[in-house]
Protein backbone atom coordinates (compact mmCIF):
# COMPACT_ATOMS: atom_id res chain seq x y z
CA UNK A 1 0.00 0.00 0.00
CA UNK A 2 2.79 2.42 0.88
CA UNK A 3 4.56 1.77 -2.43
CA UNK A 4 1.30 2.32 -4.33
CA UNK A 5 0.71 5.60 -2.53
CA UNK A 6 4.28 6.77 -3.07
CA UNK A 7 4.11 6.14 -6.80
CA UNK A 8 0.62 7.60 -7.26
CA UNK A 9 0.51 10.99 -5.54
CA UNK A 10 -3.07 11.64 -6.69
CA UNK A 11 -4.39 8.58 -4.83
CA UNK A 12 -2.40 9.59 -1.77
CA UNK A 13 -3.90 13.08 -1.90
CA UNK A 14 -7.39 11.63 -2.26
CA UNK A 15 -6.94 9.30 0.74
CA UNK A 16 -5.91 12.24 2.91
CA UNK A 17 -9.05 14.15 2.02
CA UNK A 18 -11.37 15.47 4.69
CA UNK A 19 -13.90 12.68 4.13
CA UNK A 20 -11.61 9.99 5.51
CA UNK A 21 -10.73 11.78 8.77
CA UNK A 22 -14.02 11.21 10.65
CA UNK A 23 -13.78 7.46 10.10
CA UNK A 24 -10.20 7.42 11.36
CA UNK A 25 -11.18 9.47 14.40
CA UNK A 26 -14.01 7.11 15.26
CA UNK A 27 -11.87 4.00 14.84
CA UNK A 28 -8.99 5.54 16.80
CA UNK A 29 -11.28 6.50 19.70
CA UNK A 30 -12.02 2.80 20.21
CA UNK A 31 -8.38 1.79 19.95
CA UNK A 32 -8.19 -0.08 16.68
CA UNK A 33 -6.41 0.85 13.49
CA UNK A 34 -8.06 -1.34 10.88
CA UNK A 35 -11.40 -2.98 10.28
CA UNK A 36 -11.73 -6.51 11.59
CA UNK A 37 -14.02 -7.90 8.89
CA UNK A 38 -13.70 -8.23 5.11
CA UNK A 39 -16.32 -7.65 2.46
CA UNK A 40 -18.22 -4.46 1.69
CA UNK A 41 -21.46 -5.47 3.45
CA UNK A 42 -19.63 -6.64 6.57
CA UNK A 43 -17.35 -3.59 6.70
CA UNK A 44 -20.38 -1.33 6.31
CA UNK A 45 -22.06 -3.05 9.26
CA UNK A 46 -18.91 -2.80 11.37
CA UNK A 47 -18.60 0.94 10.64
CA UNK A 48 -22.29 1.51 11.39
CA UNK A 49 -21.86 -0.14 14.79
CA UNK A 50 -18.71 1.87 15.49
CA UNK A 51 -20.49 5.11 14.54
CA UNK A 52 -23.47 4.23 16.73
CA UNK A 53 -21.17 3.49 19.68
CA UNK A 54 -19.24 6.74 19.07
CA UNK A 55 -22.46 8.78 18.99
CA UNK A 56 -23.75 7.11 22.15
CA UNK A 57 -20.45 7.81 23.89
CA UNK A 58 -20.66 11.49 22.86
CA UNK A 59 -24.30 11.75 23.99
CA UNK A 60 -23.39 10.31 27.40
CA UNK A 61 -20.51 12.77 27.74
CA UNK A 62 -22.67 15.74 26.72
CA UNK A 63 -25.97 14.94 28.46
CA UNK A 64 -25.01 12.48 31.15
CA UNK A 65 -26.45 9.01 31.45
CA UNK A 66 -29.60 10.00 33.36
CA UNK A 67 -30.70 12.68 30.87
CA UNK A 68 -29.93 10.37 27.96
CA UNK A 69 -32.05 7.55 29.40
CA UNK A 70 -34.85 10.00 30.11
CA UNK A 71 -34.65 11.38 26.55
CA UNK A 72 -34.76 7.88 25.06
CA UNK A 73 -37.79 6.79 27.12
Amino acid sequence: MRNMLRTNKEKSKKRKSIVEHPFGTIKESFGYRKLLIKGLKNVKTEMELAILAYNMKRAINILGINKLIKAMA
